[in-house]
């Protein structure tokens, strides 16, 4: 297959998205550090406590992270063993087993949510227009479904860092 290549605005743009996007997940990682929190282990305490009773099956919560379940698992230690996660087995199927936000993982999460957001305030939002807000949207909408359609992966539609 011969290549399509990219014209000058495409190249443009491709290469503003690659010369920022680790400079910016670093700085947003920077900023969590003060916490000891990482974006991983952020991301898994948003999802719990977004899920019905602080609960999610393994299987569910790997799924929306998009890890393997050994990547979960290492993912969970160090939030299992601070006591911001449990692990326990499904009370409607005992063969499951349920990651669960503990008191102390809602507090954390409720300490570093303010962090997290004047951090992706800051690093990202103000420096853009309304508008661009509202092609951001799209651009990364249009671009999640494409990799759905791709690889038929629901999660790659709805992954999400809040």
């Amino acid at each position: 297959m011969a290549a399509h290549w990219l014209n000058d605005r495409e190249m443009a743009a491709w290469r503003s998205f690659i010369e920022t996007d680790g400079d910016l997940f670093a700085a947003l990682e920077r900023d969590l550090a003060d916490v000891g929190l990482n974006l991983g282990d952020y991301q898994v305490l948003v999802y719990l406590a977004d899920a019905d009773e602080d609960a999610m099956r393994m299987c569910d919560l790997a799924d929306a992270l998009q890890l393997s379940p050994s990547g979960l698992t290492r993912r969970l230690d160090g939030l299992v063993k601070s006591d911001h996660v449990t692990r326990r087995p499904s009370t409607q199927d005992g063969r499951v087993m349920m990651a669960v936000l503990t008191p102390a993982g809602r507090e954390l999460l409720e300490t570093t949510a303010p962090i997290h957001v004047a951090s992706v305030r800051r690093r990202i939002f103000d420096h853009l227009t309304s508008e661009q807000v509202d092609a951001m949207t799209g651009i990364f909408q249009a671009i999640a479904e494409g990799l759905a359609a791709d690889d038929d992966t629901p999660a790659a539609a709805s992954s999400h860092v809040a």
